[in-house]
């Protein structure tokens, strides 16, 4: 299943988009929900959440720009067959990820 981003109408320039305009994109690469990740910028240093960015596009991708500086953080471009990433302007990406569950005093972690 592909997932078309779901893009702005009106006169507003796609510069003024935010991050959750990428949310279908990376959901294709990604089983978390990555609007929440906090990616650092290579440039200014600045930490924002991935749908705080600026977002150009969405042809022929979604360029992601950082908020702070401008510089380019991240690219998603979907062709027919493949999903490209570029995170070549970020310096690190934090996922949330949920706590796993302990397993419950009664469960044998060992096969029987």
């Amino acid at each position: 299943m592909t997932h078309q981003p779901q893009v702005p109408t009106g006169s507003g320039r796609p510069a003024d988009w935010d991050g959750n305009l990428m949310a279908g994109p990376l959901s294709e690469l990604f089983a978390l929900d990555l609007m929440t990740a906090v990616v650092r910028c290579r440039g200014c240093g600045a930490a924002n959440e991935v749908a705080r960015l600026r977002v150009y596009g969405p042809q022929p991708g979604l360029v992601g720009r950082c908020p702070g500086c401008d510089d380019v953080l991240l690219r998603v471009v979907r062709t027919r067959d493949e999903i490209w990433l570029d995170l070549g302007g970020a310096a690190s990406l934090r996922v949330p990820a949920p706590v796993p569950e302990a397993p419950t005093s009664g469960a044998s972690s060992r096969p029987t």
